[in-house]
């Protein structure tokens, strides 16, 4: 892409076919239909998180978010004016929350529930029964949209990735957030992406114009190539997924050596978060 001079100005949303070839992996990895015009290519998958947020939530309104929770989360709320609505998971639930807990926390003034799977920093994993019980609470309360982060799709030591967005009774309320930091390790690349209704993807395209504008142009190029790779036929993908697993265990061998130190033992992502209370 260098050497064929992509250096200028691409489309606020990504290149076209950057776009198509999103739209196809969310087929192909996800059972997902979306058009090349519901994806908005942004500066990472946390720019595709704050752009969402910028979008859908005012002052006054709520966002309930599981914990524990990617930090980042909290100040993006903030930064939109609104309050954020925490909901425990402890350690004895795997760090998962159920649908009654979310029912219970639903008010008029929620807005968003924005959740991660698998979560960053518990490493928990929703399964499809879960994420179904969690659409059947959302297909009561129809003010509520959902933001699901999916950065961690493929450290998934469980097997297929499930997406919240295969429920079409809350499909349109839902926005998939997505990127190749972490399942093609580039992150000093900054690409990420979301997939949404159109309304909503238009007007995080307008929003993007007046911040950042596109992502780089090469890494567009060569995301189009790793959109393109099926992680289930990846030999490089499940390299380093087994690469994790084995640390994932060798850090929870040592761990369970330590007095007083609780573990879960989490079903993706790369973290360990141990609870230490009895020190």
């Amino acid at each position: 892409a260098i050497d064929q001079n992509y250096s200028h100005y691409t489309p606020v949303s990504g290149y076209a076919e950057l776009r198509q070839a999103i739209a196809a992996k969310l087929k192909r990895d996800n059972g997902l239909d979306y058009t090349a015009e519901q994806i908005v290519v942004s500066t990472g998958a946390k720019q595709s998180l704050a752009n969402a947020i910028l979008c859908l939530v005012n002052p006054g309104d709520e966002v309930l978010i599981p914990a524990p929770y990617w930090v980042s989360y909290k100040e993006m709320i903030k930064l939109a004016g609104a309050t954020g609505v925490f909901i425990e998971g402890g350690i004895q639930a795997d760090f998962k929350v159920t649908p009654e807990q979310i029912e219970t926390a639903i008010t008029p003034r929620t807005k968003v529930f924005m959740f991660s799977s698998p979560c960053n920093p518990s490493g928990s994993v929703y399964t499809f029964d879960e994420l179904r019980a969690f659409s059947d609470v959302f297909a009561r309360h129809p003010h509520v949209f959902i933001i699901s982060d999916e950065i961690y799709e493929n450290i998934n030591f469980t097997g297929r990735h499930h997406s919240i967005a295969a429920f079409d009774s809350i499909k349109d309320r839902v926005i998939v957030i997505n990127g190749l930091s972490k399942g093609f390790a580039m992150t000093g690349w900054r690409l990420g992406y979301m997939a949404a209704n159109k309304d909503l993807a238009q007007a995080c395209d307008k929003l993007q114009g007046q911040i950042t504008s596109a992502t780089c142009s090469i890494t567009q190029r060569a995301a189009i190539v790793a959109m393109k790779t099926d992680p289930l036929e990846s030999t490089d993908v499940k390299m380093m997924v087994e690469a994790f697993k084995y640390r994932r265990d060798l850090a929870i061998s040592l761990l369970r050596d330590t007095p007083g130190i609780k573990l879960n033992v989490p079903d993706g992502a790369f973290y360990l978060f141990p609870e230490v209370t009895s020190y």
